[in-house]
């Protein structure tokens, strides 16, 4: 079982923004592998401490992870940082070594301290539409998508401006004296290395454009507007660089017959005036097939029955939410002389006066209960 992020950076669950970076600071000062080299418990706290500032760090992310923990981040993550590589981590948090040791930042892993930075390759954003029956019980998409790689027979050379370190130095003349400032290199966008041969047909960059299919897990639970992140799927970087990530966006369809409220599905199931004094049963739609429900005699319009277990799978693992049947006595809106008959002579008798029970809850009450 993963970590608790919070737990990971000593943090309780409402530490400000301030503090989360303070303490994310403070680990990554401590077990970074320059100052523990060879020491694998270390950098496996490193990287774990990356990995939980990637998500507490970002509102977005942070307010997914209170609400649905780990699973959240499951199947391709929800943009979180599982297994994330050195790389991914400078790449992305070098402002919280700025200044770390007296100023001269770290070398080694990709360089704060004037080593060669591996560039990163732009994301791809697709849109996957999801029935219910998919969304409820989690699935694999195969989804082609059109992504830069790099050519064959594209040969990159040492950047003339950089040197290969992929950063520009400068020093200026303040009135607090010399002061020395490093910037990614323009020429070859902080990579450290410039095209030297290429195909034909290939971009600028060495870049060509093909076709993919790719493998995207769905786990059960998701919703309309989630995102999923496949790492290293999006746009190749020139050299050698890290791909992007392919980001996918979850778009939910319409059920023709059932309602999704959270994990909770509502179905509306309308009823006659002869099968509600009587009694019926009926075969609904439900996200794992047709179920067929008892309706028993003398059933009144509002009344809600509640099937356990057959609505959507929590994406944070605590089971599966319920259908919830709202039963409406239909009105016949045209009545035969026979049956205006039949109701004008019921209209004194006993049993056709309403008489609610005390256990008969009001609408409002209903909608209390279902709501909490």
């Amino acid at each position: 079982m993963k970590e608790d992020y919070y737990e990971i950076l000593g943090l309780s669950k409402d530490a400000s923004a301030a503090e989360i970076k303070k303490a994310y600071r403070k680990k990554a000062l401590k077990y970074h592998p320059d100052k523990n080299p060879g020491d694998t418990e270390a950098e496996d706290m490193f990287k774990k401490s990356a990995e939980a500032y990637e998500v507490l760090g970002n509102q977005e992310k942070r307010a997914k992870y209170d609400r649905f923990g780990h699973q959240a981040f499951d199947g391709g993550g929800f943009g979180g940082g599982g297994g994330m590589n050195m790389d991914d981590i400078f790449s992305q948090f070098g402002d919280i070594f700025g200044g770390g040791f007296g100023g001269g930042g770290f070398s080694g892993f990709g360089g704060f301290g004037g080593g060669q930075r591996r560039a990163k390759g732009s994301n791809l954003r697709i849109r996957v539409s999801l029935n219910l029956e998919e969304i409820a019980n989690g699935c694999e998409k195969k989804i082609k998508v059109k992504r830069k790689i790099q050519a064959s027979g594209t040969t990159y050379k040492t950047c003339s401006t950089c040197n290969g370190t992929g950063q520009v130095t400068r020093v200026t003349n303040t009135i607090l004296g010399r002061m020395q400032t490093a910037s990614p290199c323009t020429t070859c966008g902080g990579s450290g290395q410039m095209i030297d041969k290429k195909p034909e047909g290939a971009d600028a960059q060495g870049l060509i454009i093909q076709e993919e299919t790719v493998s995207i897990k769905i786990p059960a639970g998701v919703e309309d507007g989630m995102q999923l992140k496949v790492s290293g799927k999006g746009n190749d970087a020139p050299g050698n660089g890290i791909p992007g990530d392919l980001l996918v966006a979850i778009e939910e369809k319409a059920h023709p017959s059932l309602q999704r409220e959270g994990d909770n599905l509502h179905y509306d199931l309308y009823i006659s005036y002869s099968e509600a004094a009587l009694g019926t049963s009926r075969e609904i739609d439900a996200v794992t097939g047709k179920v067929r429900i008892k309706i028993e005699e003398g059933v009144q319009s509002g009344k809600i029955l509640r099937l356990r277990g057959k609505g959507i799978s929590s994406i944070n693992g605590y089971g599966k939410g319920d259908l919830l049947v709202h039963v409406n006595v239909w009105t016949p809106k045209t009545l035969s002389r026979e049956q205006k008959e039949f109701f004008e002579r019921m209209a004194d008798d006993e049993n056709f006066q309403p008489n609610p029970e005390k256990n008969d809850k009001s609408f409002f009450e209903k909608v209390k209960d279902m709501f909490s």
